[in-house]
């Protein structure tokens, strides 16, 4: 679909396996979230109950006192001046001893080569609200291919992640996540139940069709050479010919630095034109945000049992990379959010992972990233 490189789309079509648009149906009869058809959502932050058709059974059945995913986190970074050795470039992150494999850039590689750029643009043709959509289906199917690995049973009916190995979702000693209950009070969980959680909240969301359009009738294309009355510009929302609205509101710049704030204009927001609600740009920060605690906890908790052990660790190196430039490019996630994985960021920004150009790029400590390839015996 996509202009990529012959490998970048191999690795597309093993990894990215539902590369078309969602609307109107797609894997799964129709439903765009990943799991078995049975189970109820967790009710929302704002404490109201959503029916779905898609939550999990991966790990098992959950009280109902956990409701919606906490935006805040527990930090433990010793950052005081005082604390910081002199000349080394990763002393701010107070990483254990020893450091994670997955520091080392001999296991921070991948499977393929070539420029994950290519997956992460936005075709011109295509409407922001549109592309958002797209990219949390995609990378929240991605991810999950890596969560079944972890909440698998094994024959004694336990699973990699439970209550005795990972006591509280976690990435790290220095980062941990708590769930709003139906109080709205933080509470801490096994990684497991946080992580199930999470997937029904998600999904409840991705299958609500409220907020995510399913209808392709209701498609907005960010340029239509079809239409005489627009064929010259392009709209962020409404047009000369859409019913209630006079003046129609031209698109601010579109280049992959541009905020989403720049891209709606006075009275709009981003995916108006296409459905979408006012507040989607929200809900898909928050599921982008859910996602990548997930992934940090897998790096920190699990990366050599099983990821490595199971020769996982390249293609969850290429999802992860995919996932992190995306969602800066579309910003999805801020640079603070990055923290719990920042030094591994750094490294793929030193090694010529993220390239320069992009906004993953300048959220990195290079000095950090050069210091992890020295340590590695990289020149």
């Amino acid at each position: 679909m996509y202009a990529t490189s012959p490998d970048l789309g191999t690795f597309a079509n093993k990894l990215f396996y539902s590369s078309g648009r969602f609307r109107g149906g797609g894997r799964n009869g129709g439903t765009k979230s990943p799991g078995p058809p049975n189970g109820a959502q967790p009710t929302s932050p704002t404490g109201t109950l959503q029916s779905s058709s898609s939550s999990t059974n991966l790990a098992p059945r959950m009280p109902p006192l956990p409701s919606s995913p906490s935006l805040s986190q527990t930090l433990s970074m010793d950052d005081s001046p005082g604390s910081l050795p002199s000349g080394d470039a990763l002393s701010f992150y107070n990483l254990p001893r020893p450091k994670p494999i997955w520091l080392n850039d001999s296991y921070a590689k991948h499977i393929v080569k070539g420029n994950f750029m290519t997956l992460s643009a936005r075709p011109k043709t295509v409407e922001q609200g549109e592309w958002i959509a797209h990219q949390v289906v995609e990378h929240y199917r991605n991810l999950w291919n890596f969560v079944r690995v972890i909440h698998d049973k094994d024959e004694d009916g336990t699973s990699i992640c439970n209550s005795q190995t990972c006591p509280r979702m976690s990435a790290g000693a220095n980062h941990s996540f708590t769930w709003l209950n139906a109080r709205k009070e933080p509470v801490e969980v096994p990684a497991h139940e946080y992580i199930s959680l999470m997937q029904r909240w998600i999904s409840g969301k991705v299958d609500n069709t409220a907020i995510f359009p399913t209808d392709p009738a209701g498609v907005s294309f960010a340029y239509n050479t079809g239409n005489p009355d627009i064929a010259s510009a392009t709209y962020a929302s409404g047009g000369l010919n859409t019913p209630g609205s006079n003046t129609p509101i031209p698109a601010g710049p579109t280049a992959l630095t541009t905020s989403l704030s720049q891209l709606a204009g006075p009275g709009d927001w981003v995916g108006k034109s296409s459905g979408f609600p006012v507040d989607f740009v929200e809900v898909c920060q928050t599921i982008f945000r859910q996602m990548f605690r997930v992934y940090a906890h897998l790096y920190w908790a699990h990366f050599i049992d099983p990821f490595y052990h199971l020769s996982l660790e390249k293609p969850m190196n290429s999802c992860f990379s995919h996932f992190v430039l995306t969602a800066t490019e579309i910003d999805m996630l801020k640079p603070h959010e990055l923290e719990p994985m920042q030094p591994l960021i750094d490294l793929w920004a030193a090694n010529g992972t993220f390239p320069k150009e992009s906004k993953a790029y300048a959220c990195a400590n290079l000095k950090a990233g050069e210091r992890l390839l020295s340590l590695a015996g990289v020149n």
